[in-house]
């Protein structure tokens, strides 16, 4: 049995997996958000706030580091892994905001696969953090989230070229491009999660 001398914190792994379930919220609210007859106003202030609670567990991390002397892992990676879970959760409340602000009722049939990827992609994150304990049973987290990547700009220039295609209006493709443009940064900021993941596993093994 190893005996430590000092005290190591281990709260960050508690932190890390509200923020990633935090991430489900989101991504959860994105596939209401694109259903038809929804309350678009409601479910984007509910998104608004899953956004600020994402933002308390991001501080409550940052707090914690600054009063820790001992880390479970190193102090930078904790800091781009909290940094990270928050650029994801600011991208997929940007969308939501800007689909209520632009008045969208209608969107292209893709944009459902794309949500898709993001919710599959959320549910993967939370479900690999409370695996950053062990640091075991990861490495298939982070080859399925670069799937999940690779598939998401599969399917973003499919959106492209049918926003192109003449379909729509001039107005309206720029309203819809700007929405699916911060989805397709939700599904890379979802990578960058799982890159530092995989820079923290290797670290530790």
């Amino acid at each position: 049995m190893r005996l430590r001398l000092t005290p190591r914190e281990d709260s960050f792994y508690d932190m890390f997996a509200d923020s990633a379930n935090n991430l489900v919220t989101g991504a959860r609210l994105l596939v209401e958000l694109i259903s038809d007859g929804a309350d678009r106003a409601a479910i984007a202030e509910k998104m608004r706030a899953c956004e600020h609670a994402g933002d308390e567990c991001t501080h409550a991390i940052m707090r914690r580091l600054n009063e820790t002397f001992i880390t479970p892992f190193d102090r930078e990676d904790i800091y781009r892994l909290a940094s990270t879970i928050d650029d994801v959760m600011d991208e997929m409340e940007e969308a939501a905001d800007l689909v209520v602000l632009y008045k969208i009722d209608e969107f292209p049939k893709g944009i459902v696969h794309m949500v898709e990827v993001l919710e599959r992609a959320a549910e993967l994150t939370a479900e690999a953090m409370p695996r950053l304990r062990s640091m075991k049973e990861l490495n298939e987290y982070w080859i399925e989230i670069n799937r999940l990547e690779n598939q998401g700009d599969q399917v973003y220039r499919k959106l492209l070229a049918q926003l192109f295609s003449g379909e729509y209006d001039t107005l309206t493709v720029l309203k819809l491009k700007q929405v699916i443009d911060r989805l397709e940064d939700a599904a890379d900021a979802f990578e960058h999660v799982a890159n530092t993941v995989e820079t923290i596993a290797v670290k530790e093994s």
